[in-house]
């Protein structure tokens, strides 16, 4: 227990680090606190029009999400019946990831300044969607999910909205980490929403797991069995809920003045895979300032559960529990042969959570998708957090994005 306690110290380091905004114009609220800028706030303060919409999934959670309806550059104003791209983060994150690093690289704005209705989802439990129709969030039972749930409903919920609102009848999807999970349940257990996607564009898909890298999974992986009844027993059914103790303490450490800026570079490095380079230390304090956006434990759960078992499978309720919710002693496996949705597939070779031999695996077993390809980021030290806040993130691989999906645009 020791090496888990340790592991999940650094990691509290890590997704408590939400600082001050780009220019460091933080406002003081009436109790003399810092108030970092929300996420809509961040967008007005670039100039681009901002909106809010909460979606309610067919289980009651109400998810908001954030829309750039139109960009700046020329062309790209106010328009009837723009194609639409549906953004969908990861775990712990929120629709800020696809903006915080402002209008030059973060991916947000360059669809939108290329003629593209952007809509950013929120998964149920993270800072913008902890809200449901009758259970409170302090309650456990709203906490009773994990990514499986996300697939199955939250993202149907999210993109039917998106659909209705805007007359569309189809959208392009891009999806980071677990963003990737939920598209691949979705599309497995959900098959008609194949219908609806123009493109798909997985980016550091997380799906098999047997040979990711990162120390902190590995770590408490042996302990997910326990894991999820002992914090259940401890009240502990959110995993790194965001805090404005978090935020201060992650300013204080992690800004360019700071002795331990360092420190906060490595262990995110920990985490995704070292790639000094093209980290930002400037930003850092930035680019982590809606960071954590909170999750289930059963989450951490459940991606434990894929590396010990090599399956991409439903959350394993042991063996009694298993045979009660699914008729077998296991879980099933993901219908990954039931997706025919054009899908895209990045990756690098340094990503320590999704490991290029799991992405080969996903990829032999999409067996019946539209493979647009499975490209390979030319930058070998790329690691899992490089696809949101990398220096050159653009050329490197959102430049590719925006040219696939304007190829599969109707």
């Amino acid at each position: 227990m020791l090496r888990y306690s340790i592991i999940l110290a650094i990691f509290g380091l890590v997704c408590g680090l939400p600082t001050d905004f780009v220019d460091g114009d933080n406002q003081v609220s009436g109790d003399g606190l810092t108030r970092f800028p929300s996420v809509t706030e961040m967008i007005e303060s670039y100039g681009y029009p901002v909106e809010s919409h909460v979606a309610q999934t067919a289980d009651g959670y109400l998810l908001t999400m954030h829309r750039i309806p139109h960009g700046l550059a020329p062309g790209a104003g106010p328009a009837p019946n723009k194609p639409v791209v549906f953004l969908q983060h990861g775990l712990l994150s929120s629709s800020a990831d696809w903006v915080v690093i402002g209008p030059e690289n973060a991916l947000a704005y360059l669809l939108a300044d290329r003629g593209y209705d952007v809509w950013m989802g929120n998964a149920r439990g993270n800072t913008h969607s902890r809200a449901h129709v009758s259970i409170n969030p302090d309650r456990r039972a709203f906490w009773d999910f994990s990514w499986h749930e996300k697939g199955i409903f939250d993202l149907p919920a999210m993109i039917d909205y998106i659909l209705r609102d805007t007359g569309r009848t189809k959208l392009h999807y891009v999806g980071h980490s677990q963003g990737t999970t939920a598209l691949f349940i979705m599309l497995s257990l959900r098959p008609e929403y194949n219908n609806v996607i123009l493109s798909a564009h997985a980016l550091a898909p997380v799906a098999f797991m047997s040979n990711l890298r990162s120390p902190f999974i590995r770590a408490f992986a042996p302990f997910v069995d326990t894991l999820d009844t002992i914090t259940s027993l401890l009240g502990m059914n959110e995993f790194m809920p965001s805090s404005t103790m978090m935020q201060m303490g992650g300013y204080t450490l992690c800004r360019d003045e700071s002795l331990f800026q360092e420190v906060c570079s490595n262990s995110l490095f920990l985490i995704a895979g070292f790639n000094s380079e093209q980290l930002n230390r400037t930003q850092l304090p930035v680019i982590m300032a809606n960071a954590p956006a909170g999750a289930a434990t059963s989450q951490l759960v459940h991606y434990g559960q894929l590396y010990n078992s090599g399956h991409f499978r439903q959350f394993d309720h042991g063996r009694l529990g298993n045979m009660a919710e699914y008729g077998s002693f296991s879980p099933p496996d993901y219908p990954l042969d039931r997706i025919t949705a054009p899908i895209a597939l990045h990756f690098s070779d340094n990503d320590w959570l999704a490991a290029v031999v799991d992405v080969q695996e996903l990829r032999s077993k999409l067996v019946n998708a539209e493979i647009i390809g499975a490209f390979r980021v030319p930058l070998a030290a790329f690691n899992h957090l490089d696809f949101l806040w990398a220096i050159d993130v653009r050329p490197l691989l959102y430049n590719r994005v925006i040219s696939l999906i304007e190829r599969y645009d109707e």
